[in-house]
C-alpha cells in the first residue's frame, strides 16, 4: 500500500519516539493492555484444543458397530475403581477367521493376544493391578509383569489407569451382554464386533460435558479480550487524535493520516501480541498441571500449534489496527474540531432499544425449549456485544442527569466528563461491567452432586434371580478367605448394572454360569467357568447382590476378592456409580471461579491501565484546570467519581442481564434459586470489582499528582 510506505512508518516512528515519558508510558499501556488480551485468548484456544485431543485420545474405547462380514475383532469396555479412581478396562477379542488381521489399539504396537494385558504406566505401578482387573482370583500381590505399556495415543492424561486385556472370541467375558447406565454413560459397552478402532465420537459421555462447559466457559471470556484488545488502541486516543488532525491541518493527505494511525497500531500491537505469546509459552507447564476432569494435562495438548499461533498472533493486530481506523472519520472529515475539542454528538437512544430486543430474542429463543451449547454461545455473545452497545449510551445519559443535578465542583466535573466522551469512560468500566455479567449468570447455577445410590461402604453385583443363592455362597467365600468382614445379602436398590434385562432397575448381570465353582481364575482366555451367553438371566430378572464391609479401609481388597464373580462385571458402591457427576460438579465449580477470577483480572487491569492512560490522555485539560485554581483533591475525587458511578450502575444493571439469562438454562435443569452460595459469590465478585476499581484509581493518583505539579502555561 502507498499509504503504507517508508515516509509514512519514519514518521509515525519518530513521533512514538518523541512522545516523551509520558508518551512512552501510554505507549508501555497499550502494549500492556494488547499482551494481557493475547495471553488469555491463547489459554481460552488452548483450553478448546485440549479437551479436543482428549476426545480424539479417548474416542476409540467407544467401539464403532461394524456389519459382521466386515468385523475383524470384538471390543467392550467395563469400569472398575481403586480407591475412589476409575479404571477404565477394554476388553478385546480377534474374530475367528477374519478376513484380515485385526489393527493395533491406540498406543499398541500388535493386537494383543489371548492373556495378554497392557495396562497404562500409572496402572502397572499398582501393587495388586491384576486383583483390580479380577486376573488374579483372589487379592494379592502381583508376580506376573504386563505384557506391554499403552502409549501416549490410548491416553486422555498422564497418570490415567487403563488397561487392554486380551481375550479369546467365545470367552464368556466376550459372549456376555453388558447393560448401558445412564448415570454413567461409557463406563460400561456391550461386546461389539468393529472393524477398527476409530471409535464412535459419544456425544452424551464426560468427554462431551467438559467440551460443552469449556465453549460456554471461552464465550464467557472472549467477548471482554476482544473489547480490551479494541480499546488498547484508544487509550490515548485524545492525544493522538490531536497530533493526527494537526497533521491534518497542516496539508496532510486523508490516506497519509489513515497510514500513519494504522501503522501506530500496528506497532504497539505487533509489540502487545508478542509478549502475549511468550507469556503464553511461560504459563503453558503452569497450566499442564492444573487437574481438571481428573488429572492433569499432556504439554503437547495445550500447545495451539504454529497456524493457530499465527492466525491469533494476526487476528490480534488486525483487531487492534481495525479499531485505531475505526475512530478516524472525525481527524479526517473535521481536524479543527478535534484540535478545539468541540463537544462531540449525543449518542441516540436507539442503542437502549436494540439492548432490549436482543434480551427479548434470547427470551423468546429460550422460552419453551433447551438450548444446545453452540445456541447458548452465540446467545452470550448477542448478550455481550448488546452491552457494549448499550454502555456508552448509558454512561451519557447518566452524566446529563448528574450535570443537572450537581451541586458540587466535584459532582459537576464527573458529570461534564461522561456527558463529553461516554466512550472513554465506557472503555474504562467496562471489563468490570462484562464481569458483573458472568457473576450473575453464574449465581443461579447449583449443581449438588449426591450418592443417592445405597451405602457407599457396600458393594454391588447384578446377578440373575436364580443364580443368586448360589453367587451368595461364592461370595462369602471369597470374602472369608480373604480375611474380610462382611455381610452378604440382598438389596432392591439399584447400583450394579448387568446385561440390561428386566429386574431391579431394568438391568443386571448376565452369564452367572461364571461364578459356579470355587471362582475360577476369571482371567484372560476365558478359563473357569461355562459360557454365559448373552442371556439376560431367565425370566426372573437380576437382582443386587450386595456385600457390606464392616473395615471401610479394607474395601478395595474386598473389591479385589469379588471381582470375577460374573464376567464383564466389577463390583460398585453407590460412590462409584455417581463418580462423573461428582467429578464434574467439583470442575464445573473450579471453572466458574476460574472464569470470574480471569473476568475480574481482565477488569481490574483495563480498569487499571485505561485510568493511567486516561490521566496521560487528558494531561492538558488537568494542568489548566490546575492553573486555573482547581484543587488536587477536587480534580481526583471527580476522576474517582466518573468511574465509581457509572461502575455502579453498569455493573448492577449486567448482574441483572446475567441473572435473566441463566434463568432459561436453569429452569430447563430444573428449579433455579439464588441460594446462599449464589449470594456469595455475587457479593464476593463485586466486592473484588470494586476493589479492583478503586484500586486502578488509587494506583493512577501519583500519576495525576505528577502531572498537575508539572503543568505550566502551556502543558503540553
Amino acid at each position: 500500500m502507498r499509504t503504507l510506505n517508508s515516509t509514512t512508518w519514519t514518521l509515525t516512528w519518530r513521533l512514538l519516539r518523541g512522545g516523551g515519558r509520558h508518551g512512552n508510558l501510554g505507549v508501555a499501556l497499550s502494549i500492556a493492555a494488547s499482551a494481557l488480551c493475547t495471553t488469555l485468548l491463547f489459554l481460552c484456544v488452548a483450553a478448546n484444543l485440549g479437551f479436543g485431543a482428549r476426545a480424539t485420545h479417548t474416542a476409540w474405547r467407544t467401539p464403532a458397530k461394524s456389519d459382521l462380514s466386515h468385523s475383524v475383532a470384538i471390543q467392550a469396555v467395563a469400569t472398575t475403581f481403586v480407591d475412589g479412581a476409575p479404571v477404565t478396562v477394554v476388553d478385546v477379542a480377534a474374530v475367528p477367521g477374519g478376513r484380515t488381521s485385526p489393527p493395533a489399539p491406540p498406543g499398541m504396537p500388535r493386537f494383543p493376544k489371548p492373556g495378554e494385558v497392557w495396562t497404562s504406566p500409572a496402572l502397572a505401578e499398582l501393587p495388586r493391578w491384576q486383583g483390580v482387573l479380577g486376573l488374579s482370583g483372589l487379592p494379592g500381590p502381583s508376580s506376573k509383569p504386563t505384557t506391554g505399556t499403552l502409549g501416549r495415543a490410548a491416553l486422555a492424561r498422564p497418570g490415567e489407569l487403563v488397561a487392554v486385556v486380551g481375550y479369546a472370541a467365545d470367552s464368556p467375558t466376550m459372549t456376555t451382554n453388558r447393560g448401558t447406565d445412564p448415570r454413567r454413560p461409557g463406563d460400561m459397552v456391550t461386546p461389539t464386533p468393529i472393524a477398527n478402532f476409530k471409535g464412535a465420537h459419544p456425544t452424551d459421555g464426560i468427554t462431551a460435558q467438559y467440551q460443552d462447559l469449556t465453549k460456554l466457559t471461552t464465550a464467557l471470556l472472549i467477548i471482554p479480550l476482544l473489547l480490551l484488545g479494541a480499546s488498547s488502541a484508544r487509550l490515548s486516543v485524545s492525544r493522538r487524535d490531536s497530533r493526527l488532525a494537526l497533521l491534518r491541518l497542516l496539508g496532510a493527505a486523508p490516506s497519509r493520516i489513515a497510514g500513519m494511525a494504522a501503522a501506530e497500531a500496528a506497532l504497539t500491537a505487533t509489540a502487545g501480541a508478542v509478549t502475549g505469546a511468550l507469556g503464553y509459552a511461560a504459563l503453558l507447564p503452569v497450566a499442564s498441571n492444573i487437574p481438571v476432569a481428573g488429572g492433569s494435562w499432556y504439554d503437547s495438548d495445550l500447545w495451539v500449534g504454529a497456524p493457530i499461533l499465527l492466525a491469533i498472533l494476526t487476528g490480534v493486530v488486525l483487531m487492534v489496527t481495525i479499531s485505531a481506523l475505526a475512530g478516524l472519520r472525525q481527524v479526517v472529515v473535521g481536524p479543527l474540531g478535534v484540535v478545539r475539542r468541540s463537544r462531540t454528538p449525543r449518542l441516540k437512544a436507539v442503542r437502549a432499544l436494540l439492548f432490549v430486543a436482543v434480551l427479548l430474542g434470547y427470551w423468546q429463543l429460550s422460552k419453551g425449549r433447551p438450548l444446545d451449547i453452540n445456541a447458548v454461545v452465540y446467545c452470550c455473545a448477542a448478550v455481550f456485544a448488546a452491552l457494549s452497545v448499550i454502555g456508552p449510551w448509558v454512561v451519557g445519559t447518566l452524566g446529563s442527569l448528574v450535570t443537572d443535578l450537581a451541586r458540587r465542583p466535584t459532582t459537576l466535573l464527573a458529570g461534564r466528563r461522561l456527558l463529553d466522551d461516554p466512550k472513554s469512560v465506557w472503555r474504562a468500566v467496562s471489563g468490570l461491567t462484562l464481569a458483573g455479567f458472568v457473576a450473575g449468570f453464574f449465581a443461579l447455577f447449583s449443581i449438588a452432586a449426591g450418592s443417592p445410590w445405597a451405602t457407599p461402604g457396600q458393594l454391588s453385583l447384578a446377578v440373575p434371580s436364580e443364580r443368586v443363592a448360589a453367587v451368595s455362597e461364592l461370595a462369602e467365600t471369597r470374602l472369608r478367605r480373604a480375611g474380610i468382614g462382611a455381610t452378604v445379602g440382598v438389596t432392591t436398590t439399584w447400583v450394579a448394572t448387568g446385561t440390561g434385562a428386566s429386574g431391579v432397575g431394568g438391568s443386571g448381570v448376565g452369564g452367572a454360569d461364571r461364578a459356579e465353582g470355587d471362582g475360577a481364575d476369571s482371567g484372560p482366555g476365558g478359563g473357569g467357568g461355562g459360557g454365559g451367553g448373552g442371556g439376560g438371566g431367565g425370566g426372573g430378572g437380576e437382582r443386587q447382590l450386595t456385600a457390606t464391609v464392616t473395615d471401610p479401609s479394607r474395601l478395595d481388597v474386598a473389591r479385589v476378592a469379588l471381582t470375577g464373580l460374573t464376567p464383564g462385571q466389577y463390583p460398585l458402591t453407590g460412590t462409584d456409580i455417581d463418580w462423573q457427576s461428582r467429578e464434574f460438579d467439583h470442575d464445573f465449580h473450579l471453572a466458574t471461579l476460574t472464569v470470574l477470577a480471569a473476568s475480574f483480572t481482565i477488569a481490574i487491569a483495563s480498569t487499571g491501565i485505561t485510568a493511567a492512560s486516561s490521566v496521560l490522555d487528558r494531561r492538558r485539560t488537568y494542568g489548566l484546570l490546575h492553573l486555573a485554581g482547581t484543587p488536587l483533591r477536587v480534580l481526583d475525587t471527580a476522576r474517582r467519581t466518573e468511574s465509581v458511578l457509572p461502575g455502579a450502575v453498569l455493573t448492577t444493571g449486567a448482574v441483572l442481564t446475567g441473572l435473566f439469562c441463566a434463568a432459561p438454562l436453569t429452569f430447563a435443569g430444573g428449579t433455579p434459586h439464588l441460594d446462599a452460595r449464589g449470594l456469595a459469590l455475587l457479593a464476593g465478585c463485586l466486592a473484588l470489582g470494586f476493589a479492583g476499581l478503586a484500586g486502578a484509581s488509587a494506583a493512577s493518583r501519583p500519576l495525576l499528582r505528577e502531572v498537575v505539579r508539572g503543568a505550566g502555561p502551556r502543558p503540553d
